[in-house]
């Protein structure tokens, strides 16, 4: 049988208290997913970027022992790092190529 209540977190996760377990256990399952995934197309760039947000936060929790602060803090860089080298590249136009595309519009 299915529980009536609901953890409030989940529902409103502004209005509760920051809960580090719940951030570190989330991240954790994050990465793993990350990892099984990549493996089959190269990773996903929105669950590394999910995965950056979480490690940030992680990072800029006050009352977080100071060496997990910085350990969080050193993997949403590098995690943000994955992140801007999985994103695809905007084309780059060369003036003429504008010239010739501006042109076949009007």
């Amino acid at each position: 049988m299915v529980s009536e209540k609901i953890n409030p977190a989940f529902v409103e996760p502004n209005a509760a208290p920051a809960q580090p377990e719940l951030l570190v256990s989330a991240v954790l399952h994050l990465m793993s997913h990350y990892t099984a995934h990549s493996q089959e197309n190269n990773g996903c760039v929105k669950l590394a970027s999910v995965i950056q947000r979480h490690l940030k936060a992680l990072a800029d929790l006050p009352n977080l022992a100071p060496v997990l602060r910085a350990t969080c803090q050193q993997l949403s860089e590098q995690w943000g790092s994955v992140v801007e080298s999985t994103m695809p590249q905007p084309e780059k136009y060369t003036l003429l190529s504008r010239f010739v595309s501006s042109s076949r519009v009007c």
